[in-house]
């Protein structure tokens, strides 16, 4: 794992948050886009090296909306950036990991993502992703 590519952070309303978020980093978001097999809309902030991905429900079926339902708004998941997820992910079902995805998946940003389950990562949501070259 190379860094931390972003944090993603779940919220109600993308249009309140990015507001928020704008007043705090005293600069706007660079980019918002769909991602239609996640049912969300996401809006990023660049921050030095990290991004803070803010991610809203399109449905009342995606994982956001279930999250938020269950836990409010808040820290979503955190994603660290790889050279090659494929390999990263058989590294990391070798050492014991639960894979959500059994082949990485197009996110937002540009980026092929797998996700990690919580209960194998002490309750934290965990993605990988690799810039699509």
């Amino acid at each position: 794992m190379k860094k931390v590519e972003h944090i993603g952070i779940a919220v109600k309303s993308l249009e309140s948050a990015n507001e928020l978020f704008t007043k705090l980093f005293g600069k706007k978001s660079y980019k918002a886009e769909k991602v239609e097999r996640e049912g969300v809309t996401t809006s990023f902030f660049q921050m030095g090296e990290t991004k803070i991905e803010l991610l809203e429900a399109t449905n009342s079926d995606s994982a956001i909306s279930k999250f938020i339902e269950k836990r409010g708004e808040g820290i979503h998941h955190i994603a660290f950036e790889v050279e090659d997820i494929k390999s990263e992910m058989k590294r990391l079902e070798k050492e014991g990991f639960t894979l959500l995805n059994n082949e990485p998946q197009k996110g937002a940003d540009n980026k092929l993502i797998c996700f990690l389950h919580p209960k194998s990562t002490n309750g934290i949501l965990v993605e990988l992703c690799q810039e699509i070259r």
